[in-house]
């Protein structure tokens, strides 16, 4: 924000509010927490209902990545393939597995 903009703000706090009650605030009070790594998620109202407090939401979605890792199986490697020649079919040279069935 450059100088000009400051200066042609317009002070929109009401009347009302009285500026010397609002003693003993601390810049920064709340930083170390926010940094560390406090995450705010909103939910939707019906959801809100259902789940009212921290720990309720925290069993559900614990309860669901359970279900979901039991049915995912465990997680496996997979080793890329070495590039290896196709085998022919059995049979004579030339003719697919269909062919050698024969009538």
């Amino acid at each position: 924000m450059n100088r000009e903009s400051a200066k042609k703000r317009v002070d929109e706090l009401r009347s009302e509010y009285d500026l010397s009650q609002l003693k003993g605030g601390v810049r920064g009070k709340y930083y170390k927490r926010a940094i560390a790594g406090t995450n705010l998620v909103l939910i939707e109202p019906d959801l809100a209902e259902v789940f009212p407090n921290t720990d309720s939401v925290n069993r559900a979605l614990r309860t669901l990545l359970d279900a979901a890792s039991v049915v995912a199986g465990p997680a496996r490697r997979r080793r890329a393939m070495p590039n290896k020649r196709l085998k022919r079919p059995a049979g004579k040279r030339g003719r697919s597995p269909k062919t050698l069935a024969g009538p």
